[in-house]
């Protein structure tokens, strides 16, 4: 049986592994370097925002939301300025993205899909650590890897080459510790649960 002291110590290191995995995709610290709609993504929001604004599935305020705290970041660490809302789009080149061709987007699918469930996992994972995360990154790294070491698809350019990070190493410890908690929990319900015993009554009543 585990202390209480060790659970603890446990919990907390999870919950600092799901806020600095927050912090990694919402201030859109550079995981991967990847083509995408707008050009050359770097980040698991900037592949979802040229999502998000090519199919128009929400507002754009929500879009510009997402981007302004990474935007802030990039903008104080260069001239210690702070991004224009209006030209937010433009800053991340996305006024020209619906003009850019699927194709891009149709040969990453994954790095596609596990941006989105990266970066829905970070902001629900400040309530309640799930799978998401880990599902999300582990779709990245995969995406990432068919590109890079297979070659599919095929890039002959070098600046548009596959790029993985190092922060991308520090990513998947931060799901991955953070998906420890989750799943310890589930099981320490599991074998929690009582058995079943039978009534007396009904064990007297056999044995007449």
């Amino acid at each position: 049986m585990a202390s209480p002291l060790k659970g603890w110590t446990y919990r907390r290191f999870s919950i600092i592994a799901t806020r600095v995995f927050f912090f990694l995709i919402l201030f859109q610290i550079p995981l991967f370097r990847i083509q995408c709609r707008s050009g050359m993504c770097t980040t698991p929001i900037q592949v979802t925002a040229s999502q998000l604004v090519v199919n128009q599935v929400f507002p754009q305020p929500i879009v510009k939301s997402l981007l302004y705290p990474g935007a802030i970041l990039s903008s104080m660490y260069a001239n210690f300025t702070f991004p224009s809302w209006d030209n937010l789009f433009h800053m991340y080149s996305l006024t020209e993205a619906k003009n850019a061709s699927a194709v891009v987007d149709l040969q990453r699918l994954e790095v596609l899909a596990g941006s989105y469930f990266a970066v829905a996992g970070a902001l629900f994972g400040l309530i309640n650590p799930g799978r998401m995360s880990m599902f999300g990154t582990l779709l990245v790294v995969w995406g990432l890897v068919k590109e890079g070491i297979l070659g599919k698809p095929a890039t002959t350019d070098p600046e548009k080459a596959v790029y993985v990070y190092p922060t991308m190493v520090i990513a998947l410890i931060c799901v991955l510790c953070s998906m420890k908690s989750d799943v310890k929990k589930a099981s320490r319900t599991s074998k929690a649960q009582p058995i079943a015993k039978p009534l007396k009554s009904s064990v007297k009543s056999k044995l007449k």
